[in-house]
């Protein structure tokens, strides 16, 4: 019998409800429980795809080929657990698929409305896909009292009648603030989130308290007092130094075991945090230091290459080293050559990440040729693949080479793909048809060249399976000519079509793949891509 726990947030947006999800999650897994984590988004997009990443951050990419939230990644990362399409929906897939079955007549007639039609549909998402998970994790997004999240409380609320009175346990993350001027931690606004919550007929069993100070017995104690819970329940959650620091530091505060206490489970094992003991001591204890700049379009925003920060933060802990990482715009490179060595010349390595548009592609471009000409380790993904593809093009001659993305051109060294093989078959796309959910998405495979870069990187693997997310390909028909130039495709798609990796033989690491292999990459488990390119980095860093 699945057990669930609801997330609910109050107060302010961004507390960390999906880092406290995982990190609950991750507690249960180290006492041996099998967890599923899944996110409620109340917003009316169909999914994030189509949203722009100052908006909502990164689009995290399923292997199933869904485009999620990025707390999904959270998810992955503390868990190991792999997401899947049915562990996130919104409110926008809510109403499209109700809207949908409307207009077939499926309601035979019946008048449509949020209850019972759109809560029925939202507790069928919770319900579904148990398998034979143990505790499966619900975060609900926005904060108690918006209007948009409001059918999933009602959800909740029916689910938590519906199910066993053991079955089911909220969980309520508010704020307590310090007020400077009175030197005092405030717990009213808690009260308030509490009081909200319980008007809708949700009634939290354990509070998460974020504060940037230590919260006092006696403070504790008030809030339990008015907020209808025990004191053991309120829980503290301080400030943490890094995000690998939050599952020890909520264990020692007693979340999980007053988690399980709610459950009714008082014989639980003790959990095996061994793990997370080396991560942290790894990534307080490093024995090296590099600096990476990662030449991007979104570097306003760390949350739109949130996956990317933490498979980099991954690559330093496999090799005892604190990774610095210096966040370039890629404008700012676009026509000076004098600024473009100002800012890579001090760096161990350049990574040019994904992306879409034209706008800082030539900085893109000036940096792959930067790395290429200076021998620094260079790493590109997806769009960075493409830039080497075409600073590549044009160091062999081919001075109009381009992508179609970009406007016409002469030279498509990078065009859109209209058709693809999946496994469930060809897959099809109009170029002037919807953006949402209509590129390469999710988990394909592809076989390496044996005697590559790439392949030794992967320990030995010819083939491997990588999280894809883009809408154009390198145009197969300049392999030759580039591999003439010495930029070799030591990877392709397994019909050899479409290629996938890059490296240069003369360069002491140079590496661009389409795909995304920062999805994949764990604090346990690093991605070999980028654990090869900070020990390539640390390498640079003794040189210079």
């Amino acid at each position: 019998m699945a057990r669930y726990i609801f997330i609910t947030g109050g107060v302010v947006s961004s507390l960390g409800k999906g880092l406290m999800a995982a990190s609950l999650a991750a507690l249960l897994q180290a006492r041996g429980y099998k967890v599923r984590i899944r996110k409620f988004d109340p917003y009316l997009n169909v999914d994030p795809g189509t949203m722009s990443p100052y908006q909502h951050g990164e689009v995290y990419v399923t292997d199933d080929g869904a485009e999620t939230d990025l707390d999904l990644g959270h998810y992955e990362r503390f868990t190991g657990v792999s997401a899947r399409q049915s562990d996130n929906i919104t409110s926008g897939r809510v109403y499209r698929d109700i809207i949908a079955k409307e207009r077939r007549g499926d309601y035979l007639g019946a008048t449509v409305q949020v209850i019972p039609h759109v809560t029925d549909a939202i507790k069928e998402f919770a319900l579904a896909d148990q398998d034979d998970h143990d505790f499966i994790l619900c975060e609900i997004g926005g904060t108690v009292g918006d209007i948009e999240s409001l059918p999933f409380m009602e959800a909740i609320r029916q689910l938590r009648n519906e199910l066993d009175p053991l079955q089911t346990l909220s969980v309520h993350v508010t704020l307590v603030p310090y007020i400077a001027a009175a030197g005092e931690l405030k717990t009213k606004p808690t009260q308030h989130s509490v009081r909200e919550l319980a008007s809708l007929g949700i009634k939290p069993d354990v509070l998460l308290c974020r504060a940037e100070h230590p919260i006092p017995e006696g403070e504790r104690q008030k809030i339990a007092n008015f907020c209808n819970v025990r004191k053991e329940a309120v829980i503290p959650a301080l400030d943490a130094p890094s995000i690998y620091s939050v599952p020890l530091q909520y264990h020692e505060e007693g979340l999980d075991a007053e988690v399980l206490r709610g459950f009714g489970i008082t014989d639980a094992p003790a959990p095996d945090l061994s793990a997370w003991s080396d991560v942290t001591d790894r990534y307080f204890n490093p024995e090296g230091e590099v600096t990476i700049g990662v030449v991007g379009k979104y570097v306003g925003l760390p949350d739109a290459y949130k996956s990317l920060n933490e498979a980099l933060v991954h690559g330093g802990l496999a090799n005892r080293t604190k990774v610095n990482i210096k966040w370039i715009d890629a404008e700012l490179f676009e026509g000076d050559e004098s600024e473009i060595i100002a800012e890579l010349e001090p760096l161990h390595g350049v990574l040019v990440p994904g992306g879409f548009g034209e706008r800082g592609s030539e900085g893109k471009i000036a940096s792959v040729r930067f790395a290429r000409e200076r021998k620094v380790p260079f790493f590109g993904i997806c769009l960075g693949m493409q830039m080497a593809c075409i600073e590549g093009a044009r160091s062999a001659g081919f001075g109009d080479a381009s992508s179609t993305e970009f406007g016409e051109t002469n030279e498509p060294v990078v065009g859109i793909i209209t058709e693809w093989m999946s496994e469930e078959g060809l897959e099809e796309r109009e170029e002037g048809g919807d953006l949402g959910g209509t590129m390469r998405l999710g988990a394909y495979d592809a076989s390496l060249s044996a005697n590559s870069h790439v392949a030794q990187i992967y320990g030995g693997s010819t083939e491997i399976s990588e999280r894809h997310r883009h809408r154009y390909e390198v145009n197969s028909k300049y392999i030759d000519p580039l591999e003439k130039q010495g930029l070799v495709f030591s990877g392709m798609s397994p019909d050899g079509l479409l290629p996938e990796i890059v490296e240069r033989p003369d360069h002491p690491w140079f590496v661009g793949v389409q795909f995304h292999p920062e999805l994949k990459s764990r604090p346990f488990d690093p991605h070999p891509l980028f654990a090869g390119f900070i020990e390539a980095a640390l390498a640079h860093s003794r040189l210079v």
